[in-house]
């Protein structure tokens, strides 16, 4: 028989999120009546906006007409939509080439482990998103689970309080592949111009390609926080970008991402990382849907951008409500100390002396108020929890006035 790929085996038992469905679900099950809000995985909440759907349903409905008809289009996206997103988000700085439309980010994150295969070194800001180590450790980069510090053939990169949320950077070996993620899932925390002039400025000194995630980036309300990394000079010699519908409009069920990758980025011997990356998505993916990147496109006009501002301003209101009440006297008293910025959708709770698993189920239990354990985004996560914005206004309210009489 075929030998099992040694890449499962050497996951970390349970994806997080997953298991974060199955105790609530158990809860559920015992509570019945309960009526259970969930301010933990960041699944947007409220529909899609007119201007945006109205594009998607048109284009649909022309689908039933011999005028209108499509079949596949180019894998890498719609020749519109990328020069849409080169213009509207990239102005002068990236070209419609070097943009690649997918079906989603998470999905692309999980694609560019083909780009560079299993020999390829792996460091990550330590709280992050799961998949860069889990995607890592299928395809054989990121060696066994050691049960200490996480998995051997990962460079963990300790971000925290202490070090204003932006790592040592000193620590990442040669030729390493840097996931960095700003605004961060799940901290919240957005990279500054000066941290991000230092990141770019390390991997090109030591040979490091930066997979920068900035699905997030549309929740930055403060100017001076750059909004992609290609506004850091030297960026498109080290860094591929990977963003996102998903947060920016609302897309987390429609699926629409994209990645750049500037034709100045080279692999060692000098060949084009773009030109393997283009043969990757014609090969490994088909192209994303029609009617999502008539969606995207409509996003990104004039009256969609006015929509998808306010939608997320929207979800902006829910954090600043949320941080109110996570900062009232029952949780300062404890020593709870909550980190938010006002440029992400994530609060970043610590609760010290508890297991994030324990505060979870003892909130969960309490409250009937759903969060994420911070343990489950890396060992640096431990003791914090992950509360999200994403919800309707009158949940988050509940969740809020039920956490306000919360005692530890």
């Amino acid at each position: 028989m075929i030998e099992r790929n040694k890449g499962f085996s050497n996951l970390s038992a349970g994806y997080l999120f997953p298991e974060v469905a199955k105790r609530r679900k158990a809860y559920q099950a015992a509570h019945p009546d309960a009526k259970i809000i969930s301010l933990g995985i960041g699944n947007t909440t409220e529909p899609l906006t007119p201007h945006i759907a109205k594009a998607m349903v048109d284009y649909a409905s022309s689908l039933a007409t011999k005028e209108g008809y499509s079949g596949y289009g180019d894998e890498q996206g719609l020749s519109e939509l990328r020069k849409k997103i080169a213009d509207v988000l990239y102005p002068n700085i990236i070209s419609a080439e070097e943009i690649f439309v997918s079906d989603g980010a998470k999905c692309d994150i999980a694609r560019i482990q083909t780009l560079f295969g299993s020999s390829t070194k792996i460091a990550v800001q330590d709280p992050a998103y799961p998949v860069y180590v889990d995607g890592s450790v299928i395809v054989g980069a990121a060696g066994a689970d050691n049960g200490q510090d996480g998995h051997s053939g990962v460079t963990y990169l300790p971000c925290t309080a202490d070090n204003d949320f932006f790592p040592d950077l000193s620590v990442i070996q040669d030729n390493t592949l840097i996931y960095f993620c700003s605004p961060n899932n799940p901290t919240g925390a957005a990279s500054s111009r000066e941290q991000l002039k230092k990141l770019v400025d390390f991997a090109k000194k030591k040979g490091c390609i930066i997979i920068y995630d900035s699905a997030y980036f549309a929740f930055i309300r403060d100017e001076k926080i750059p909004h992609t990394i290609y506004e850091i000079e030297g960026a498109k010699e080290c860094a591929i970008e990977i963003n996102s519908f998903s947060k920016l409009a609302g897309f987390t069920g429609v699926r629409l991402g994209w990645s750049v990758v500037p034709k100045e980025l080279k692999f060692a011997d000098g060949t084009s990382v773009h030109a393997d990356w283009n043969r990757v998505m014609t090969t490994l993916f088909n192209g994303a849907s029609n009617i999502a990147q008539r969606g995207g496109l409509a996003a990104l006009d004039e009256e969609g951008r006015k929509e998808t501002r306010g939608l997320v301003d929207y979800y902006l209101e829910n954090a600043k409500i949320m941080k109110e009440a996570l900062t009232g006297s029952n949780f300062a008293n404890a020593g709870v100390k909550v980190y938010y910025t006002g440029d992400s959708p994530y609060l970043w709770v610590h609760f010290p002396g508890w297991k994030s698993w324990d505060i979870f189920d003892k909130i969960l239990d309490k409250c009937r108020v759903v969060t994420t354990p911070g343990s489950g985004f890396g060992p640096s996560g431990e003791s914090y929890l992950r509360f999200s914005c994403f919800g309707h206004r009158e949940d988050v309210e509940e969740a809020c006035r039920r956490l306000k009489t919360f005692t530890l």
